[in-house]
């Protein structure tokens, strides 16, 4: 068996969709545009390397400053489910004792209800 011809056939399509796209004058004027700017702009930074350099540390320092305020904002999240993770019990604690209060209140109302004596109207019969 022969080596796979796809990677050629793929390069040379592209090839050829590029130098078919190349027929449209607005795609010419556009690629050329494209390309003075790139050689200017390496032109531009290859006259001034000290330029390259701060402009690279900068956007390092600036990568920095975000690595340690997230890393500050996650420690911050953990801290408080850690938190929320030792409160969930005392809180379930409390809201179970809540429920039973109210359920002994309800009791205890129930038993005042049947024990109070129905007041009697001024047309009740005796």
């Amino acid at each position: 068996m022969g080596k796979s011809k796809i990677g050629k056939f793929i390069f040379f399509g592209a090839l050829l969709g590029a130098t078919v796209s190349m027929f449209d004058r607005s795609t010419r004027e556009q690629v050329a545009e494209k390309s003075k700017s790139v050689v200017t702009g390496i032109s531009f930074y290859s006259k001034n390397p000290g330029l390259v350099k701060r402009k690279v540390q900068e956007k390092g320092e600036k990568i920095q400053a975000i690595y340690v305020q997230v890393s500050e904002n996650i420690s911050y999240i953990k801290e408080q489910i850690e938190e929320l993770k030792t409160l969930t019990p005392q809180v379930k604690e409390l809201v179970v004792n809540t429920k039973d209060a109210f359920v002994e209140s309800k009791d205890d109302y129930k038993s005042i209800m049947n024990e109070a004596p129905v007041p009697e109207g001024p047309n009740s019969e005796k």
